[in-house]
């Protein structure tokens, strides 16, 4: 890792327009941007996508290269929420119409010239056996991972409160049991449970994009100056391993788990201009 490349998320300012989002985020300083594909709360639905993804990615890419922009990532959930339609849902018939609804997102990524996806690892079940949620997504994620390979895409999982991987010996295991997958890795998750930075810090090596905001104990996201997660010893690591990726600030707007209560412009700021001179130091 010789140099921090930036992203910001579109979904950090959803109460504007998304060309505005774009010229908020490039005033920022920052020129890529991580687009969040989430069906009924995003700028883009992916069934509105699906129905033209060359056509749409084709035309977003246009607006990007008008200012200056590019993709980082293109971050995938058919429901509004990870439990709805999840990629492990025990309905084989949502796991059919995610499957093709996937393959069209896959399109439309590389219409965007991007080499990047992230989408959810699934959910327990309510009813239904932890064993069987386990064997389904890990026999969706593989089809997703090849599936974005045959276009030159790399696929990504984001570990998360109130998925089947909340910690880092389960997701390990996932990984073990996934050739070739890789991490959005986020400790705000982790950090959020209790659990500590030297827990996570085995899942570096498995990361392809990061999401960056302050997060601690009991908060999911929080302002820098309460922030918990070791980014010192994050980028430490990440210059070690000559990472390649993205650090993607993410700060995010909605109402769940406190996620709008931050002042997200000043914050995004704040994050950016502290990994910067962390990744100085390191």
């Amino acid at each position: 890792m010789n140099m921090i490349k930036f992203s910001c998320a579109d979904f950090t300012f959803p109460l504007l327009p998304h060309d505005k989002v774009l010229q908020l985020i490039r005033l920022l300083g920052i020129n890529a941007v991580d687009l969040g594909v989430f069906e009924d709360r995003s700028h883009h639905y992916p069934s509105a996508i699906a129905q033209n993804p060359l056509q749409s990615g084709k035309k977003l890419a246009s607006e990007l290269q008008n200012i200056d922009m590019e993709v980082a990532d293109v971050f995938f959930q058919s429901g509004a929420e990870p439990s709805i339609a999840a990629a492990n849902d025990p309905d084989k018939g949502i796991r059919t119409k995610n499957r093709a609804l996937f393959q069209k997102m896959v399109e439309f990524t590389h219409a965007l010239g991007c080499g990047h996806m992230t989408g959810l690892p699934g959910v327990f079940h309510h009813g239904d056996g932890s064993v069987d949620d386990w064997k389904r997504a890990i026999e969706e994620t593989r089809w997703r991972v090849e599936t974005a390979r045959d276009t030159g895409i790399v696929y990504s999982i984001e570990p998360h409160v109130g998925s089947i991987l909340t910690d880092s010996e389960t997701t390990l295991c996932f990984l073990e049991s996934c050739p070739d997958l890789t991490l959005t890795l986020d400790y705000g998750h982790f950090i959020y449970q209790g659990q500590t930075n030297k827990s996570v810090h085995p899942l570096i090596p498995y990361a392809s994009h990061f999401h960056a905001r302050g997060g601690a104990d009991g908060k999911l996201q929080t302002i820098v100056q309460e922030n918990e997660i070791d980014f010192a010893a994050i980028l430490e690591q990440f210059k070690k391993q000559n990472y390649d990726g993205y650090i993607c600030l993410e700060y995010v707007h909605q109402d769940w788990e406190g996620c709008n209560r931050t002042d997200n412009v000043s914050e995004t700021l704040r994050l950016k201009e502290q990994l910067e001179k962390l990744f100085m130091s390191a």
